[in-house]
């Protein structure tokens, strides 16, 4: 689990095992490092990892470079569902296709856009 999972829990919310990171820790800058996320959900049995804004790279909001869409497809692939938990507006103010790529993911099951934790833990509960 090592530096992905500090300071981070992982608990039982509406019947989903999920990963809590803290905002402690490292970037995810680019691609590889989903594996560290990856390996720490399978550690703890988690079927869906939180991560904080701060715990992502500005790249990741800047759609042209292609980190968002390599990381969410290898979380995807793995069948771990991805929420983005903070305040995205000022990249979202900055990109139309962002916005949009944030209300679809947001429509699904599998990668979520939340304001904070308790926002996550209502979607969890419906």
């Amino acid at each position: 689990m090592g530096e992905v999972f500090k300071a981070g829990r992982a608990c039982d919310i509406g019947g989903v095992r999920m990963l809590e990171c803290s905002i402690d820790g490292p970037t995810l800058a680019r691609a590889g490092d989903v594996s560290d996320y990856i390996g720490a959900a399978w550690e703890n049995q988690a079927a869906l990892v939180a991560i904080p804004v701060e715990r992502l790279a500005a790249d990741f909001f800047h759609l042209r470079t292609g980190l968002a869409g390599e990381a969410i497809q290898k979380f995807v692939n793995y069948r771990i569902r991805l929420a983005v938990v903070g305040d995205i507006a000022r990249f979202v103010e900055a990109s139309g296709p962002l916005r949009d790529f944030v209300i679809e993911s947001n429509r699904g099951e599998h990668v979520w856009f939340v304001a904070d934790m308790d926002a996550l833990r209502d979607r969890l509960t419906l």
